[in-house]
């Protein structure tokens, strides 16, 4: 049974006078914090801030760049060629660690966002200008990935992986999520989400929607911001793996 487990959230994706999630009370919960650059979600001001409250709360912060498509929130497909996808993802990683060196807190990790992510998990030359643009910053950087071709081509390069499992998420049989566009796609039952969350970390493994068993490092399990009741769903979480005997860290120690 693995004893420890990073808890992580995607946050500061509010932006001008939208908001969304609520993420200083998310961030009492959890390790790790994805941080929006400002592409598909988050502004300067929001990401300061989410950066000086990670620094309050004792968690540790990571990029999370996406394609820059604010009214699709990253979400949709975007035909990028791969220089433009590695300058972009650059340029977002930059932008954040402007606001932790402000704050003197270390870049811990960059998980992509949303289709960027999903589309990287298939395409190797997305998946390769991805990691290219993270290597440019720093090869130091974990890169939170859920497998596929976006953690082929960070080993390739030499580079740690955080692997990464979705409590609230169906999977298909190939390791791939089940699309947002279909029903129950996203588990919203929070007893439901808990008990999963607990016997993936457990088990080393992940079940997929046709109740095939899928072998999996678990590193880092993630919770969405948007989700209703986010805050509760994570303090829950954290009890759940307390009484588990499974020890909430950052990722960067679990890879040590």
């Amino acid at each position: 049974m693995a004893e420890k487990v990073d808890l992580n959230c995607d946050m500061g994706e509010s932006f001008g006078a939208w908001k969304m999630g609520d993420d200083e009370n998310v961030l009492r919960h959890i390790s790790s914090a994805n941080v929006a650059c400002g592409f598909h979600g988050g502004d300067p001001r929001i990401m300061g801030r989410t950066v000086e409250l990670a620094k309050t709360y004792g968690v540790a912060v990571g990029a999370h760049p996406g394609f820059p498509d604010l009214v699709g929130f990253g979400r949709r497909n975007m035909d990028v060629t791969p220089e433009e996808a590695r300058t972009d993802v650059l340029y977002q990683i930059g932008a954040l660690a402007g606001f932790c060196r402000r704050f003197e807190l270390p870049l811990q990790h960059v998980k992509p966002h949303g289709q960027l992510n999903n589309l990287a998990m298939h395409d190797r030359r997305l998946a390769d200008a991805i990691v290219a643009g993270i290597a440019d910053f720093s090869p130091d950087l974990l890169i939170v990935a859920y497998g596929g071709e976006l953690a082929r081509a960070a080993e390739a390069r030499g580079m740690r992986v955080a692997y990464e499992a979705f409590a609230d998420r169906e999977y298909n049989p190939d390791g791939t999520l089940v699309s947002r566009r279909l029903p129950g796609a996203v588990i919203t039952d929070p007893d439901r989400v808990v008990e999963r969350a607990v016997r993936m970390v457990q088990d080393g493994a992940i079940t997929a929607v046709d109740g095939s068993r899928l072998d999996f490092p678990i590193h880092t399990l993630c919770v969405h911001g948007d989700t209703p009741g986010a805050a509760g769903l994570v303090e829950r979480l954290r009890r759940a793996f307390a009484e588990a005997q499974i020890q909430i860290v950052p990722m960067a120690e679990i890879l040590s």
